[in-house]
């Protein structure tokens, strides 16, 4: 019998408690080949992670952080969901289905996933232009990223946003000016400490803005009126095509903000990632002011898809962080090697992502583009019709909120 088993398994979760794989024969009937009920399974696990450099702080974040299967599970999807995002849009823009600018967010996964875990839905949170992975953690559906990316009625920005501008609840994008965002996070962090709801602003820059004089001036106005605002640095080894040993006198970007504590943060480790913005998150709230965070991070990709990658980096170094510190990757052995999850369980989770990538793209090659009238639509929010300029004095169009 076990020759005639094809090696395709099917899982049914019965209930709560157990775990059913069946396989196929090559008669068509199904054969239980494993059991396992939850019980088998560790309900949660502590690790150790990588101490934080720290900057003008006595004490940083713990150096174990508690890891419960259903975070480890929900974690694994939701990186894999967007890795997976990624590639379908990789494979998309090549077939010149989505154009213009669009960077992709491959490899990164462990810095959206772990900040959202350690701040509130109800926190804010403002980015620059790599925008899809947050897109998601705020609350934005795959179907509505890649139809945004697509530029159909169904995005996320109504397809007239497209790579750089996406925007969901408490998150104000994707911005297309390098280091601008960094300013609007701290205005959304002024109007936190003004409303008084013990909110705070994420604010995401990459090591390619670290130099741009508005974010020191933002440091300074931040630091005087001590602005709940973590400061987050995504320093993923290149700004466009220039390493950051070329690109900045310091790399200690962590240390930037002078006057600011910081943080050096092991940006491929979600846990590492999750227990700094924790920390970071607590020292906000309490009324301390500002916080600097940089997390060591890589992309996978080019700095956008007009950029193959490889010109200022080789092949081989690409490889060796993917086969050392992949952040999914990582994940994945933790769970596996403290009996968090089975490999097939993993696998099955693969499959329901692939799927739904492939259902959200399908979307987005068939939903309609919008139509012209909506082209003026929605400037204001909750005014009456209004009227626009067009691109000449005589042209009108009309815009309704």
């Amino acid at each position: 019998l076990p020759s005639l088993i094809t090696p395709l398994p099917h899982f049914l979760h019965t209930g709560a408690t157990r775990v059913l794989m069946f396989q196929r024969t090559s008669t068509g009937s199904r054969v239980v080949v494993a059991s396992r009920t939850y019980a088998d399974f560790t309900p949660q696990a502590t690790f150790d992670i990588k101490k934080c450099d720290l900057h003008k702080l006595e004490e940083g974040p713990p150096l174990q952080a508690v890891l419960t299967r259903e975070e480890g599970l929900q974690y694994y999807r939701t990186m894999q969901v967007m890795r997976r995002m990624e590639l379908k849009a990789d494979q998309l823009y090549k077939q010149k289905i989505i154009r213009g600018f669009c960077h992709l967010y491959d490899g990164q996964e462990a810095c959206a996933v772990g900040i959202e875990s350690g701040i509130n839905r109800t926190d804010h949170l403002i980015t620059a232009y790599r925008a899809h992975g947050y897109t998601l953690t705020r609350g934005g559906t795959v179907r509505e990223i890649m139809a945004e990316l697509t530029g159909r009625r169904g995005g996320i920005a109504k397809g007239k946003g497209g790579s750089m501008h996406m925007y969901a609840k408490h998150f104000y994008g994707g911005n297309g000016i390098v280091g601008a965002q960094v300013p609007l996070g701290a205005g959304v962090a002024l109007a936190c400490k003004y409303q008084g709801k013990n909110e705070l602003c994420v604010c995401l820059y990459g090591d390619g803005a670290a130099n741009q004089g508005q974010i020191f001036e933002t440091y300074n106005m931040a630091a005087l009126w001590k602005l709940p605002c973590i400061f987050i640095c995504e320093n993923n080894k290149y700004g466009m095509g220039t390493s950051v040993e070329r690109a900045a006198a310091s790399t200690d970007y962590y240390k930037r903000g002078d006057f600011i504590p910081g943080l050096r943060v092991d940006g491929m480790d979600i846990l590492c990632v999750r227990e700094a913005t924790k920390f970071a998150a607590e020292h906000c709230r309490s009324g301390k002011g500002p916080i600097l965070m940089e997390l060591q991070t890589y992309r996978y990709h080019g700095h956008s898809m007009s950029d193959p990658g490889i010109s200022y980096r080789t092949r081989e170094e690409i490889q060796e962080v993917r086969s050392k510190s992949d952040p999914i990757s990582l994940l994945k052995d933790r769970m596996i090697s403290n009996n968090m999850a089975s490999v097939e369980e993993l696998k099955e989770i693969d499959v329901e992502v692939r799927k739904e990538i492939e259902d959200a793209a399908q979307f987005a090659t068939t939903d309609p583009e919008p139509p012209l009238e909506d082209l003026c639509n929605h400037i204001f929010s909750n005014e009456p019709p209004m009227e626009v300029r067009g691109t000449n004095p005589w042209a009108k169009l009309k815009s309704i909120s």
